[in-house]
């Protein structure tokens, strides 16, 4: 068993965080390495977040994983953030360094591309048009990792325009904002279109969008995992259009963050995946 001198800890902070498959990922991971350590949900209180993203240390965590409310109130407490996380403007993982300090950085966008590369290995941003809808934080991971991938034109639409057109000005780029109005007709000659909102998610209303201006070449992709498949995508899918789900963006960005808490490469299994779906069932 490997570093049997000590109890390897990582975990997940939220509000709330029970519901996180991040511990299930996780854990599945140590036991793959067959490592004495594990990883908890850490339920935090925004108020509480600043003594305990420092209680990190003494505790003996490697570092942790952040999750909604957290992510953007914890650029302020650590004490640096690479450009990645400055760029999307909120941090998903922390690491804690051997004197105390804490580096924050973002893994949402290698998830989300890992995720499309894994399941359409053809895939590329600069072969036609993406269309993204939303101007959340998922969405500003998504148009920094698809421009960093080389999209050539990114149709970004959002209810409230305002957001869209910050994320355009902040980012550069070839990002055109449309209007929210406009999103059935965008659709039209799309390579790629991602739902990065919130709409499909258990509990949630469907995302309302006609699709018959969709290319059936084009990918649909969601960064939802709750339901495996959203309303979108189960509309594209049955009118053939290729799909990919969010659980993997979600499985692909502890990547880096094992490889920066404990130095080791893990891996997406196909058991991996199926572990976790069956979670959501």
């Amino acid at each position: 068993m490997a570093h049997p001198d000590r109890f390897l800890l990582a975990g997940v902070m939220g509000w709330p965080v029970m519901h996180s498959r991040s511990p299930l990922l996780h854990n599945y991971w140590f036991k793959r390495h067959d490592l004495a350590g594990t990883y908890v949900p850490l339920a935090i209180r925004p108020e509480g977040l600043a003594a305990a993203l420092r209680a990190l240390h003494p505790l003996g965590f490697a570092g942790c994983n952040l999750t909604i409310p957290h992510k953007q109130q914890a650029m302020t407490i650590v004490d640096e953030v690479d450009a990645v996380a400055m760029h999307i403007g909120a941090i998903s993982c922390v690491v804690v360094r051997p004197d105390g300090s804490l580096a924050g950085s973002n893994n949402d966008c290698y998830g989300f591309i890992h995720n499309l590369k894994q399941e359409q290995p053809g895939w590329r941003a600069g072969a036609g048009p993406i269309v993204v809808l939303g101007a959340g934080g998922g969405s500003r991971a998504v148009c920094y990792a698809l421009l960093q991938e080389g999209a050539k034109e990114l149709r970004l639409l959002n209810r409230t325009l305002a957001r869209a057109k910050g994320i355009a000005a902040e980012f550069g780029g070839p990002i055109e904002v449309l209007p929210w109005e406009e999103r059935h007709d965008a659709l039209e000659g799309a390579a790629t279109v991602v739902n990065a909102t919130s709409q499909g998610m258990v509990g949630q209303p469907a995302l309302g969008i006609r699709l018959d201006k969709l290319p059936k070449t084009a990918l649909a992709a969601d960064i939802i995992y709750t339901p495996l498949e959203t309303p979108f995508l189960a509309a594209a899918r049955q009118r053939g259009n290729r799909t990919v789900n969010g659980l993997g963006m979600l499985l692909h960005q502890g990547r880096p963050a094992w490889k920066a808490w404990f130095g080791i490469e893990t891996e997406v299994t196909s058991e991996l995946r199926a572990l976790i779906e069956s979670s959501l069932a």
